[in-house]
């Protein structure tokens, strides 16, 4: 078997290890979701949300941080230097100590003074809502010591362990929501104090599974300056990255609500829960294959790189396309089933979100592959320009024109499209990437499977009354239109043949 055949081989592997991990946790979630909300009190799951929320928007410089840790420890292992792999390690290490440090002065001052002194939360649960703080605030520096020890599995691309921890994690909430249950101490208080405690068990576990298998994630001191200041730029123009996500998704949240009734703030919370449910689908796809295109660069390899790229673009459109297009379609249905009830923009705001999602699910390799070269400081100021965007320009339309709320994820289709042009542009200058070639082989056949497979779903949909039949019964058809054209027009001759000598190979078994 081939180097490449085996590469593929693991990504496949990977991806179906971080399936079974999503849907285990999905599960579970819908499952808690209910019964933590009735143990809780709608008052105090939602005194939870909001000053939990207000450290988890501190906590984007993990994000930040954790992208550039993944990425170099990943290069360093494509290139087989395990002594540098063991620096790379130590080094961010000490970035994130010196980060938990800062975090922690800043939540202490800044962060606890908004708390008491802005946030509107009742006077009598005001001591509980501080010492959920404070758990919350040790929850978030707890994570931030845990992510190089995550990224080193991610990077010995180890997915089984990662989603093996994660279904643990999510058995230890199971166990919280029971304590909740049969405890009579503060709910709330509690809840907090057992979230903090599942995080620092799952730490320990990363951390001793790491420090047993990989003898790089031994942290021990290590000073080279070019290689901290390194880091710290990689790792400051992904917080620009990360920033202009949050300014778009918060800016825009914030714009609904200045110009319309928060009703129209609650359509766009559930079109972006529906979304997120969606992107989990080629998310988990996605982090399979990230770690492979960081190590065909290192290796330069760029034929196979380039290769990697072009197919888990095209893939990760149709598994948007797979699991979406039921629900695009069907949109009013699955909202009336799930809420009983169908808020007002709800149908148009979640459809427009899901192709704006399946956009960029095709450009996040491109990403990836920009991330690769370490020089990343061209990337993140044109992309994140673009994104930040998003804000002025719905402003001023909202502002000066008679728009419905709408028009704000219009702008961020354009935006979007726009984007992935960008992203072409970049990785050109930065790889001499095939552009044409990708119009060609990636973008040209996605768009034309969609159309082409959204046309006998529709023609069925119109022809039938609403019912629960109708809607498995356009599933059905949505699935099996976009498996066929997918085939026919959207995978190569080499794809094609082992994607059927895979499939013979299972029914022989």
């Amino acid at each position: 078997m081939s180097n490449q055949q085996q590469n593929n081989k693991r990504i496949a592997k990977n991806t179906m290890m971080l399936y079974i991990r999503m849907f285990f946790v999905m599960a579970v979630a819908l499952y808690t979701s209910r019964i933590m909300l009735k143990a809780l009190g709608i008052e105090d799951f939602g005194i939870y949300n909001v000053v939990g929320g207000v450290v988890a928007m501190m906590g984007v410089l993990n994000g930040a941080m954790a992208v550039s840790t993944q990425r170099y420890l990943t290069y360093e292992l494509g290139k087989g230097n395990f002594i540098r792999l063991k620096q790379v390690f130590s080094t961010c290490f000490l970035i994130y100590l010196i980060l938990s440090v800062i975090l922690l002065v800043f939540a202490e001052i800044v962060g606890l003074w908004f708390l008491n002194n802005k946030l509107t939360i009742p006077e009598n649960r005001i001591y509980a809502a501080n010492w959920v703080y404070q758990f919350s605030l040790l929850s978030c520096i707890n994570t931030l010591l845990a992510s190089p020890y995550k990224a080193v599995i991610i990077a010995h691309e180890k997915m089984n362990i990662y989603a093996y921890i994660g279904i643990i994690e999510t058995i230890l909430k199971l166990v919280i929501v029971y304590l909740l249950l049969i405890s009579s101490f503060d709910s709330l208080i509690l809840y907090g104090f057992l979230v903090l405690m599942v995080s620092v068990v799952v730490t320990i576990i990363y951390r001793i599974f790491c420090i047993r298998n990989y003898a790089e994630s031994k942290f021990s001191f290590y000073w080279e300056k070019p290689l901290f200041k390194q880091l710290l730029s990689y790792s400051g123009w992904n917080l620009f990255g990360s920033l202009s996500g949050l300014v778009k998704g918060q800016g825009l949240n914030i714009l609904l609500n200045m110009f319309f009734n928060p009703a129209i703030n609650a359509s766009r919370g559930i079109a972006y829960q529906i979304n997120g449910a969606i992107t989990q689908f080629f998310t988990n796809f996605y982090t399979a294959v990230r770690p492979q295109i960081t190590k065909y660069y290192a290796q330069n390899d760029l034929d196979n790189m380039f290769k990697l790229v072009f197919r888990s673009s095209k893939f990760s459109f149709y598994l948007i396309l797979l699991i979406s297009l039921p629900i695009l379609i069907e949109t009013p249905y699955v909202i009336n089933l799930w809420l009983g009830q169908l808020p007002e923009y709800t149908v148009l705001f979640t459809r427009l979100i899901v192709v704006i999602t399946a956009i960029d699910a095709m450009a996040n390799p491109l990403m990836t592959t920009a991330h690769a070269t370490g020089n990343i400081k061209l990337y993140q100021s044109i992309v994140g320009t673009l994104i930040i965007l998003n804000v002025p320009i719905s402003y001023a339309l909202l502002n000066y024109g008679n728009f419905s709320p709408t028009i704000v994820f219009v702008v961020s289709l354009c935006l979007s499209v726009i984007a992935l042009f960008a992203r072409l542009w970049v990785v050109k200058k930065l790889v001499d990437f095939p552009v044409l070639r990708y119009i060609k082989d990636v973008l040209s056949p996605s768009v034309f499977i969609a159309l082409l497979s959204v046309i006998v779903p529709i023609v069925v949909y119109r022809g039938m009354l609403v019912s629960f039949f109708s809607f498995c019964l356009v599933s059905v058809i949505c699935v099996i239109s976009s498996l066929l054209f997918i085939y026919l027009f959207g995978l190569t001759k080499g794809e094609k043949s082992f994607l059927t000598q895979s499939i013979l190979n299972k029914i022989k078994r």
